[in-house]
């Protein structure tokens, strides 16, 4: 609630606070030395340093320096008694401002500044189809940022985040589209802020990087106790003797500029994934770059991006939208674009993913918007479920022939918002016209197909197909184009043409266009009866456009000479038509032989000119006619416009519904059951992708409960005991799988993931985000490491995740030591549990075994439910039953305390199948074997493992010695047993006891 008022305590342009007048009163009364007042120092504004939260005035109240302030503000007001009066400012164009007005300009000025720190403020762009912002939030300093991501025409993604961000002062591209521009400009106006269009360069994401990275959030690491002291030592320090020993100072007290830069990259992605969003990155570096000259302006301090006081980066995330990265889209294998068979082509189509195997559309909307739905899968469980209902409703065997005829139907339609901007532009086609015509069609046979539909009633898609196609605007729409557009003409001239009988003027002058061959025949007989015969055997009279009535004569051999054309009479030459045109280069001289290979020489006599008098260019006139009867068309078409758009989204949803639908039947899939509580229950779940690559899948089941961490619990947790065959009946919200090498595990760990993600055959609860840590990308573009990038990617999913949210974290800790990566894991896991009601479901792989000993990580005192892959093992004579082996053998234990022991010698089969408990091996040298390694490879990893489990290291150590090395050290071990076995303190029998000098000579076999 307090965060509603500050948020809602906002000045309007104009009106100055009190905390302005405030501030400009104590400027007044306390006159600041002149020495800050001169032009070196001057501010490009009058304005004083604004009193903000993060940096603070601190007035003294000294007497002494108030007398000093006083007699400063005396001498100043005795030496400016002219400059002080007030002064008249005369424009150029004559007017003059009164001192009045040029106060309530700076006043104005003063608190649109002033507010600027107050004021969310918004950058975004949108160029082909995608669209990207960011905004920062003065209430808690931070920078919330939307990754790249595709817009429909409609721009509806861009209006949800203009209402998610409530944005005062809106910044766009000068290269933006020129609707989303609009959209913007329509919202400041609406919400009376402010709208700027900045330059372009303001909106390159290169430029974004580097500001994004001077920002002392990411440039600048915590700084211990330690650090501070070894700073203030320095500080204590004599002046630097030479120039090194000032920059090793500067080093050590400000940083090196080259090591923040390159933490920053690092630490870049632990707030927001946005290195492959350019467009997102140019609207960071907008909005940055806005705010400290913003804040340069009010507060008179430049520090520029660094001086920013911005506390975190967050995702910004719309209501009611699943968020899920692009690491998370790659590990998943949401899409997967392959590139073309040809070298010489860039194209790609999608490979094996999930959009591959789900995409059945025929529409071009219809491939849009599923693609949309994977990029942004919804959260309203009325959306779901009316989905599912649709889907159902498709799938009954009474609605199959029906919904195969709805497909066919969608298959005849195009992309028609493309054309309806076509006709806007008056730039359609004949093709364009015809397919217009085509959805009218398909859509009223499609509105037929929906009433024969069985159990549709309640299926809400089908409600709006009814609403939105309207049999009487359509068949209105489909009988004003086909009524007017004559399609046999147009096909053969290339242009839209008029059917007859429609405009009468355009009828006539078409009659006289088609009757011309008559006239023009008997025109030409009576021009050649009034020339000599001698002058040219034949002679032809045409018409061509633009250029009107001429006289054809055909090319004479003496006319290529130097003597040139003859010309009668009474005519004039026009032009002379060339077949072709051949060039003649010698030397430096460049000859058109054009008279060489001419033909036909054309002439105007009077007749002619009377012809184009009377008759007139007749083809230009039909064409501009004509062009106005499109022209009216198009106008009467557009009326229809906003309802045409209306049913082609209609149409896009079926068109993936129906795929939705195809797809569930051919795979198999089961509807789920949505619920509110926060739960993953899977029976049977398969993973999409993997069940065709491989001949037999093995399905799983899983139970995953959200906020189940330290010290939750549930009123029916007593009643629930743990089973063998049903790992899921335990309310815990972590997950750890172990098992051997390549036995399914992160198969496993996707396929819960994909679950979710297409919300099938399970009871699932509302997943907000899903967070990956599979596969790790690397590029040479990238200064971290692939154990960097890992990290990273859990630092992104710690930072953001809720209890509603989804973790998959396949062997996080690998790529480092050991014990430091057992640490990072079980750190990481403990700081989930810790959360308690705010744990997210989490399920994780992991190799660390050694964490379960001595109780590290047992199931007895932490809530996570430990699983593993099962396998079996079969000995060399054949297959059998498992057995117990010597101590040294490799051991699997269950949770119910027995013991699996596998032999050096067995074989492991995999099977695929989630079981309670966990496994302590991961039987990697199997798995090599079964890979291809050489058989000797394997035997002395074998040998050596069992080395490391017996302590025996040193075993390794001799065998590289020799014969005489090893005779020696069976010598030195003799000597040293017997020197153990030697007690020098027993009494020694007789009268004259032996030396002990001479014992140790015995011992050592040497002569004393």
């Amino acid at each position: 609630m307090v965060l509603a008022l500050l948020t809602d305590l906002r000045c309007p342009r104009g009106h100055v606070t009190g905390h302005d007048e405030t501030r400009r009163v104590w400027a007044t009364a306390h006159r600041l030395p002149s020495i800050l007042l001169s032009p070196a120092h001057a501010p490009a504004r009058k304005t004083m340093p604004r009193l903000t939260k993060s940096k603070r005035l601190s007035v003294p109240h000294t007497s002494a320096l108030e007398e000093e302030l006083e007699e400063e503000t005396t001498a100043l007001e005795a030496s400016q008694t002219d400059d002080t009066l007030p002064r008249k400012r005369v424009r150029w164009e004559g007017s003059v401002d009164t001192p009045e007005e040029e106060e309530d300009q700076q006043v104005e000025e003063e608190s649109s500044l002033s507010g600027t720190a107050e004021k969310v403020c918004l950058a975004a762009t949108c160029q082909s189809g995608r669209v990207a912002c960011a905004y920062y939030d003065p209430v808690k300093c931070t920078v919330l940022v939307f990754d790249d991501s595709p817009e429909d025409h409609h721009l509806d993604l861009t209006k949800a985040l203009l209402e998610k961000a409530g944005p005062d002062v809106v910044l766009t591209s000068s290269k933006a589209d020129d609707n989303f521009i609009e959209v913007l400009r329509n919202h400041v106006d609406g919400s009376r802020g402010t709208f700027q269009v900045r330059p372009h360069k303001d909106f390159i994401p290169l430029k974004g990087r580097d500001r994004l990275l001077s920002l002392r959030l990411l440039s600048q690491l915590p700084v211990y106790q330690n650090d501070q002291d070894t700073t203030s030592e320095l500080g204590s320090i004599s002046e630097p003797r030479n120039a090194y020993d000032f920059m090793r100072r500067r080093r050590e007290t400000g940083g090196d500029p080259m090591l923040q830069k390159w933490n920053a990259s690092v630490r870049l992605a632990n707030f927001a994934s946005v290195e492959n969003s350019p467009l997102c990155l140019g609207s960071i570096g907008a909005l940055l770059d806005y705010l400290a000259r913003a804040r340069a302006v009010s507060d008179l301090e430049d520090e520029g991006i660094n001086g920013l006081e911005i506390r975190s980066i967050e995702p910004l995330l719309l209501t009611d939208t699943m968020q899920i990265n692009m690491d998370a889209l790659f590990s998943l294998q949401i899409f997967e674009d392959e590139n073309h068979a040809s070298i010489h082509s860039d194209k790609t189509k999608e490979g094996l993913s999930l959009f591959g195997i789900l995409n059945n559309t025929k529409t071009t909307l219809g491939r849009a918007l599923m693609r949309e739905w994977f990029l942004r899968p919804s959260m309203s469980l009325e959306v779901i479920n009316a989905r599912h209902d649709a889907v159902e409703c498709f799938l009954r065997p009474e609605n199959i022939t029906t919904r195969n005829a709805m497909q066919g139907h969608l298959n005849g339609t195009k992309n028609v918002p493309r054309i309806l901007g076509a006709i806007r532009t008056g730039k359609a086609k004949v093709s364009d016209w015809q397919a217009l015509v085509k959805f009218a069609f398909h859509a009223l046979l499609l509105r037929d197909a929906l009433s024969e539909l069985k159990h549709a009633g309640s299926v809400m898609i089908v409600r709006k197909l009814i609403k939105a196609l309207d049999v009487s605007n359509f068949r209105q729409l489909g009988s004003a184009v086909n009524e007017i557009i004559d399609w046999e003409e147009s096909t053969n001239t290339g242009r839209v043409c008029v059917r007859p009988r429609i405009d009468e003027e355009l009828d006539n002058l078409k009659h006289i266009y088609n009757g011309i061959d008559s006239v023009l025949s008997k025109v030409a007989v009576q021009v050649s009866a009034t020339i000599l015969p001698d002058y040219t055997p034949s002679l032809n009279v045409v018409y061509f456009p633009q250029l009107g009535f001429l006289i054809c004569v055909p090319m004479k051999e003496e006319w290529k000479t130097d003597a040139g054309i003859t010309v009668p009479d009474g005519w004039s030459f026009q032009v002379i038509i060339m077949p072709r045109l051949r060039l003649a280069c010698t030397g430096s001289t460049t000859l058109i032989s054009s008279l060489l290979s001419s033909s036909h020489v054309y002439f105007k006599s009077q007749e002619m000119h009377d012809m184009d008098v009377h008759i007139g260019d007749l083809h230009p006139a039909i064409v501009d006619r004509e062009i106005e009867i499109v022209q009216a068309l198009q106008e009467k078409i557009l009326v229809y416009d906003e309802i045409i758009g209306h049913a082609c989204d209609v149409c896009a949803e079926l068109d993936c519904l129906v795929s939705f639908a195809l797809a569930a039947r051919s795979y198999d899939y089961r509807r789920p059951y949505m619920s509110t509580e926060n739960i993953i229950d899977i029976k049977q779940g398969r993973h999409p992708m993997q069940e065709f690559a491989v001949p037999t899948f093995v399905p799983n089941d899983t139970y995953i409960v959200g906020g189940a961490g330290i010290g939750v619990t549930f009123p029916d947790d007593e009643t629930e005991t743990e089973s063998q065959e049903e790992p899921h009946n335990v309310k815990n919200s972590v997950m750890v799988c172990t098992g051997a090498n390549a036995c399914g595990k992160s198969v496993y760990l996707k396929q819960v993931a994909l679950i979710q993600y297409m919300a099938q055959s399970a009871i699932l609860g509302v997943v907000d985000k899903i967070f990956t840590r599979v596969q790790t990308r690397e590029s040479v573009s990238r200064v971290q490491s692939a154990f960097m990038i890992d990290l990273n990617q859990v630092s992104l999913a710690l930072r953001n995740s809720t209890a509603r949210s989804l973790l998959i974290l396949d062997e996080f800790g690998k790529g480092t030591l050991p014990t430091d990566g057992a640490g990072l894991f079980c750190g990481m896991l403990k700081h989930l549990l810790e959360r308690g009601s705010s744990c997210p479901k989490t399920i994780a792989t992991t190799h660390f075994h050694d964490i379960f000993h001595n109780n590290l990580f047992s199931p007895c005192r932490v809530p996570v439910t430990f699983v593993h892959m099962q396998v079996m093992f079969s000995l060399n004579q054949g297959p059998g039953a498992l057995e117990s082996r010597e101590p040294s053998a490799f051991i699997e234990y269950e949770d119910d305390g027995s013991q699996t022991r596998m032999g050096p010698d067995d074989k492991i089969v995999y099977l695929y199948k989630v079981v309670n408990g966990y496994s302590l091996h991961s039987h990697a040298i199997t798995c090599a074997e079964l890979s291809g390694v050489p058989k000797r490879v394997t035997s002395r990893a074998q040998y050596v493992n069992e080395l490391l489990a017996r302590h025996e290291v040193c075993q390794l150590l001799d065998e590289d010695m020799r014969d005489e090395e090893r005779r020696e050290l069976a010598d030195a071990e003799e000597i040293c047993r017997k020197f153990l076995a030697w007690d020098p303190t027993l009494p020694r029998g007789g009268e004259r006891p032996t030396p002990i000098r001479d014992e140790l000579a015995v011992m050592l076999d040497r002569d004393t």
